[in-house]
């Protein structure tokens, strides 16, 4: 399904752009001259070559009003100008004026829904006026500029096509939205076996990734027009949502102790500043537009410096995850560097630069997959150790040490549940003379006649009997089913021929005295623990009275209705 998406969006890129690969030109005319002013300043004033700063540099977003001159000697020798193209950004109007011999202008002017996006890269066009063989120079008026690039990568084009990317560059823009859809399908994977909040930030990053390259790569413009200020707006908001993600990820995805918890907050509030803040000047309100621009890059930069600080401090703390994030952020940290110091004018260069970052996005989906799938494996691995631990401890804590059986903790815990099983007979063991054996033999031998106990009771392979030990020489056997008194006594029995076997040199025969309590239907009396074991014990002491070495047993009865002759006493009162 994924190859079919890949190979359907390569198609029609294919066929939006067919010309690019043959017929890709290079502009007519770049400007290399640019000026500021006040919103007052009307064109006339601007003919002069005084007021222009052909330099290259000094190039600036925070004025009212932005100009830029494209001289006529760029087109001389080659087919006249048609548009005007430039980066995708927000502004509020653009006005063109073709300057002819004798200081004539000719103007165009367009708000900001006039422009048209192209699919070609995240630029849009604009038609110029007309231009003759008069025409010295194009004046542009940029009024409200929110954006360097907007200047700096201004054109005059006699085909659109001359300002795009080529179909190389689309197709592998196109390749890398391809494969941002991979580490998604592995996001919804992961956290449907694994709850972590790792997997959905970074499900979250990289539904921002491909927002970005949809609208800053201009691959929307493939599948759908939208107007200039909503790709100007998305673009940017992306950008800083993933790095917000980004930072969100980090704090959670690493190994426990990785981070310092100074360094954890750290990173997860600085994600937050990066989604909310950079984030706001990302919509670059026209009240703002004197600083957004600079707003922007400034308050992103913090995302770089502290994921660079926290990667370096989990690496030094021996974090074998951060290697990873390392490797896939190292390539995208610096062309966001790179992007960041373009945007802020200190240089100029093509948009096909910022192919770079497109490209590292690439490296970062497969790496931090591998990553993911790593810390995955370590994390279940861990659960699997934790679960297991616990059910030792769990063992541990209803098991007695010595002999094996459920300890009292485990079989009162139970005890609701096993009378609604039908476990209503209630036998109570207790070895006769016990503490002689102790005084006679010592503790080693008297411990081994308990495990001959237990033995004889499990031995029994009585499926409908349960054996727990109390403490001491205590034991309780819960019996269901039918003959449970001749059951226990079978158990009473053995147990005296066991322990003779397994611990031999004893003086004397080691029997076993019984209390039986069987109650049909004990659920319905809702008889507790305790009730059962204080009248087994009773009946106990009896059979420890009467001789040792027998049973003693009780039979009660739950009526569910009066017996009759109550009834008859009832109803005569």
């Amino acid at each position: 399904m994924i190859r079919l998406w890949i190979a359907a969006a390569l198609l029609a890129l294919g066929l939006a752009v067919p010309a690019l690969a043959d017929n890709h030109h290079a502009p007519a005319a770049t400007a290399l001259c640019h000026a500021v002013s006040d919103a007052n300043r009307p064109a006339e004033a601007m003919i002069g070559r005084d007021a222009w700063n052909c330099s290259g540099t000094g190039w600036k977003a925070d004025a009212p009003v932005a100009w830029l001159r494209f001289d006529a000697d760029a087109w001389q020798t080659g087919p006249a100008p048609r548009h005007f193209v430039t980066r995708t950004s927000r502004h509020e109007r653009i006005t063109l004026y073709a300057l002819d011999a004798g200081g004539t202008l000719r103007a165009r002017s367009f708000a900001e829904s006039e422009g048209t996006p192209f699919a070609a890269g995240p630029v849009f066009r604009l038609p110029l006026p007309v231009i003759t063989s008069e025409t010295e120079a194009v004046l542009v008026r940029i009024d409200r500029p929110h954006s360097i690039p907007l200047l700096t990568e201004a054109a005059l084009v006699r085909h659109p096509e001359d300002a795009g990317r080529s179909l190389y560059e689309m197709m592998l823009l196109a390749l890398v939205l391809g494969m941002l859809v991979l580490p998604l399908l592995f996001d919804i994977s992961f956290y449907l076996v694994l709850r972590e909040r790792f997997v959905l930030f970074h499900a979250a990053m990289v539904v921002a990734m491909m927002g970005y390259v949809l609208f800053a790569g201009g691959v929307i413009s493939v599948l759908a027009s939208l107007p200039v200020a909503l790709l100007a707006i998305l673009a940017p908001l992306c950008w800083s949502t993933g790095c917000g993600m980004a930072l969100l990820f980090l704090s959670e995805f690493l190994e426990r102790g990785a981070l310092s918890r100074g360094m954890r907050r750290l990173t997860f509030w600085t994600g937050c500043w990066t989604i909310a803040v950079p984030g706001f000047f990302a919509f670059q309100f026209h009240a703002t537009q004197a600083f957004d621009d600079a707003a922007y890059f400034f308050t992103i930069t913090p995302a770089a410096v502290v994921v660079s600080a926290a990667l370096v401090h989990a690496i030094l703390r021996g974090s074998r995850s951060a290697k990873f994030v390392a490797v896939a952020w190292f390539p995208l940290i610096l062309t966001s560097i790179e992007r960041l110091i373009r945007g802020l004018g200190v240089y100029t260069g093509p948009s096909s630069l910022d192919l770079m970052m497109f490209i590292a996005t690439g490296v970062e989906v497969v790496v931090i997959s591998l990553a993911i799938a790593d810390r995955f494996l370590a994390i279940r691995h861990e659960r699997d150790a934790a679960l297991t631990e616990a059910r030792m401890l769990e063992q541990i804590s209803t098991r007695d040490s010595l002999t094996g059986l459920m300890n009292r903790r485990a079989i009162e815990a139970r005890f609701d549940e096993l009378l609604a099983q039908g476990f209503d007979t209630f036998a109570l063991v207790d070895l006769d003379r016990f503490k002689a054996i102790n005084d006679l033999h010592g503790h080693q031998v008297g411990d081994a006649a308990l495990v001959a106990c237990a033995n004889a009771i499990r031995s029994a392979g009585d499926r409908d009997a349960i054996a727990v030990r109390l403490g001491g020489e205590e034991f309780v056997v819960l019996l269901r089913g039918e003959n449970t008194l001749q059951r226990a006594e079978a158990l009473r029995q053995a147990i005296p021929l066991r322990i003779a076997q397994d611990v031999p040199g004893l003086e004397l025969p080691v029997t076993a005295s019984m209390g039986v309590i069987v109650m049909s239907q004990a659920r319905r009396h809702n008889m507790q623990f305790a009730e059962f074991y204080a009248r087994a014990d009773a009946l106990m002491y009896e059979a420890k009275a009467s001789g040792r070495n027998r049973l003693a047993y009780e039979r009660l009865t739950v009526f569910s209705d009066p017996p009759a002759q109550r009834k008859r006493r009832d109803k005569a009162a």
